[in-house]
């Protein structure tokens, strides 16, 4: 029989966070009648090897390569952050942080400073920060900042640059920044948020492409009924979650449309 793999890499901020994905994505592969193992995945492996793995059974991944299809996966549910931004609905944005004695009040006030960004294949830390960008710049000003420092990787590498001084603003998935706050306040002592970007589309549990379509249903629908269940309370509790919505491919055009606007006015990075 093959064997079926759950990951919650993304999300997984701290051990105790990603101990709480675990049982969740336990409980959660039980209720569903379908075996996941759960497989370790700690930074800085690379997230791109992991989504390509043809074993996936349900693991986290980033909308923005979903959606330009970087890997067979296919989405399963998305999670809903249980926070006042999102809604009720399974959506993020992107957090743009600062030191905190930094004397920016607006995005248009770091222009000229030093910024950075985490991997080209991330909605939070790339596509979305350079959407965010591109209505202020110009063909007489065609990068905003005096250097840039690219290919951070992590959103914890970001955060970093930014609270060592290294770098004056950066961009934060909100949801991975929420959870970092409260499991490991010590870490974003001295930052914040100078404003967000749009939401979007939340990153889903994918499956592999060619994965059984009865497990994917199975696990789906565990997936969306999860916040019904008795074990729910004490998983959602440490990560901040209300449950979780269906999502399909089509949920992540949005993306794309982000990325073409970009590429369009001959802005394909962040700078």
């Amino acid at each position: 029989m093959r064997e079926w793999i759950a990951n919650a890499r993304m999300y997984a901020v701290t051990p105790e966070v990603e101990a709480a994905w675990r049982t969740l994505l336990e409980h959660v592969a039980a209720d569903a009648g379908v075996a996941l193992r759960y497989l370790p995945y700690p930074a800085p492996q690379p997230l791109e090897a992991l989504w390509a793995r043809p074993d996936l059974g349900a693991v986290l991944m980033c909308g923005y390569p979903l959606a330009q299809r970087l890997a067979p996966a296919l989405p399963l549910a998305a999670p809903i952050p249980s926070v006042r931004w999102a809604g009720g609905r399974a959506v993020y944005r992107t957090d743009l942080i600062v030191r905190a004695e930094a004397p920016y009040q607006h995005l248009e006030d770091t222009f000229g400073a030093r910024s950075g960004w985490s991997v080209s294949h991330s909605q939070s830390g790339f596509n979305a920060w350079r959407y965010a960008l591109l209505a202020h710049r110009s063909a007489a000003r065609p990068a905003l900042y005096r250097e840039v420092a690219d290919n951070l990787i992590t959103a914890r590498a970001v955060l970093d640059a930014v609270r060592e001084g290294r770098i004056d603003i950066g961009p934060l998935d909100a949801y991975w920044h929420l959870l970092i706050r409260t499991h490991a306040p010590q870490l974003t002592a001295g930052v914040r948020t100078l404003c967000s970007t749009a939401l979007t589309p939340m990153p889903p549990f994918v499956t592999a492409q060619d994965a059984p379509a009865a497990q994917s249903a199975a696990l789906r629908a565990a997936l969306v009924d999860a916040h019904r269940q008795p074990w729910f309370a004490a998983c959602a509790a440490p990560l901040q979650l209300a449950g979780f919505a269906a999502v399909e491919l089509e949920d992540y055009a949005e993306l794309l449309a982000w990325d073409e606007a970009a590429r369009t006015a001959g802005y394909p990075l962040p700078a």
